[in-house]
């Protein structure tokens, strides 16, 4: 598969790829990790990328599939998390430098349940602090870009999540 196959592609059609062995989640957390990788940079969705523990989760995720465990149609599918949202052990700071080294010991139970559906984490979008605003201008952690002009921001608070979705970082992902 190529970016810009990937650029049409709908969960819908990705789900029903991966349940038949047509999409590897391997393949698909790849090319969107390689996206991530290339516009990140000057669009600032992500916070936190989780490149090696989604691959894992990636791996995980095509071994179930391949050996008949298809759990449902979020099993192997790529997305991220709004920042402020409770993670096991990845940093989520709430878009504040006080809680810029925090890495909870749970996970918020919308993530848990993500969790159990299978889905591949690729990081913690960017974010206004403390969800208090509407511009994502983070003195902390730098300023979300709108990926369509990046003289303008995407709103906020969930500004990182705004541009990762249209930018194609992601197919999906949890915000507030």
């Amino acid at each position: 598969m190529t970016e810009s196959e990937l650029e049409n592609l709908t969960i819908a059609e990705s789900s029903e790829r991966i349940k038949s062995g047509e999409l590897s989640p391997v393949e698909l957390t790849d090319l969107f990790l390689q996206r991530v990788a290339r516009l990140n940079p000057s669009v600032n969705a992500y916070t936190t990328v989780l490149a090696d523990s989604a691959r894992a989760e990636a791996k995980i995720a095509e071994q179930e599939i391949r050996s008949g465990n298809y759990r449902r149609v979020l099993h192997g599918i790529p997305i991220s998390i709004k920042n402020n949202l409770a993670t096991i052990e990845v940093r989520t700071t709430g878009g504040s430098k006080i809680l810029a080294d925090w890495k909870p010991d749970f996970d918020a139970t919308v993530v848990a349940k993500l969790k159990a559906a299978g889905v591949i984490n690729l990081g913690k979008t960017n974010m206004h602090e403390w969800a208090l605003g509407g511009t994502t201008i983070n003195p902390f952690f730098g300023t979300t870009r709108n990926p369509w002009d990046l003289a303008r921001v995407p709103g906020g608070s969930s500004g990182g999540s705004a541009a990762a979705v249209p930018a194609g970082m992601v197919f999906a992902l949890i915000a507030t």
